[in-house]
């Protein structure tokens, strides 16, 4: 058997997606079919491959020549949370941007093209939502124009129920609810206080419209802005990509109408940013697990 401990970077990740770390050039159904067939455990009993999968699990696997020979030693470039015939849904890094914006510059479509071509599944990637350049987490991109329309369509009918996390400036009330216009339009940020450090409150945080930049504005407004968020009300962060806020669950319909949760385990930066905060990453990280597969708050 081979035996792999979960790690902080794996923390909130499908199973799924766990093996596909470690088998990146494998046939997309390959690690469903190992846990299916049973040659995939967790802590010792069977699971599925939408389990989520926390700090200090045990994952075991039948050793075989089949699983050995696609086992790679590094992780791939591209994080994929989630992949079907039809959409990928990645985790992007902060200050990654989500098109080519400059010359020689990389970018995410880019960066996911080049991977599907390397891997032997070339196909032309369509952002179905998209990230701020400093923002990190759940992008989901489609494999084609037509899986672009059906997922953009969910997007503007019904909207995508996002939870994000933001390490914010001082100390919030525990929760609340944000009406401020923006745009001339009206708009709804909603949060709760997940755990507090020095001088800093991370929160979950959920986005009710879908304004431009409405969680960092929305933040701004009320006098916390997230770190490192020097356009709306913050100071830049040295040695830090972007700025704190993180797309950590998305929740969507696919098209047999089967609701799909997945999170973007925390980045390391972002961790570490917690962490010299004085948000012990224990505590942390039992706080994200709590919102993994949850209601969202508010």
């Amino acid at each position: 058997m081979l035996t792999y401990t979960i790690t902080p970077c794996d923390h909130c990740r499908r199973l799924e997606s766990f093996l596909r770390t470690l088998l990146p050039t494998a046939a997309l159904g390959y690690p469903r079919k190992l846990i299916k067939s049973g040659a995939v455990k967790l802590n010792g009993t069977a699971a599925t491959a939408d389990t989520f999968l926390y700090r200090d699990d045990i994952v075991t696997v039948k050793e075989s020549s089949a699983f050995t020979a696609r086992l790679r030693e590094y992780r791939p470039a591209l994080d994929i949370l989630y992949e079907d015939d039809q959409i990928a849904i990645v985790n992007k890094p902060a200050g990654l941007a989500m098109h080519r914006t400059a010359e020689l510059e990389d970018d995410l479509v880019e960066q996911g093209t080049a991977y599907m071509e390397w891997r032997g599944t070339p196909c032309k990637l369509y952002p179905v939502n998209r990230l701020d350049r400093g923002t990190s987490g759940t992008v989901i991109l489609a494999k084609s124009s037509s899986s672009a329309g059906i997922y953009g369509r969910q997007v503007k009918e019904t909207g995508l129920d996002k939870l994000y996390l933001a390490l914010v400036e001082g100390s919030p009330p525990t929760s609340g609810v944000i009406n401020v216009p923006l745009d001339d339009k009206e708009s709804e940020t909603r949060y709760e206080i997940m755990t507090t450090g020095a001088g800093c409150t991370l929160l979950a945080v959920v986005p009710i419209s879908g304004r431009m930049h409405q969680i960092r504005r929305h933040l701004e407004s009320i006098g916390h802005p997230v770190l490192g968020d020097k356009r709306h009300g913050s100071q830049e962060l040295p040695d830090y990509e972007g700025f704190a806020l993180h797309s950590f669950r998305t929740v969507l319909q696919r098209p047999d109408n089967v609701t799909l949760t997945v999170c973007a385990p925390l980045p390391d930066a972002l961790l570490e940013l917690c962490e010299r905060h004085g948000i012990e990453q224990e505590g942390l990280l039992a706080a994200v697990q709590a919102h993994a597969n949850v209601n969202t708050p508010g």
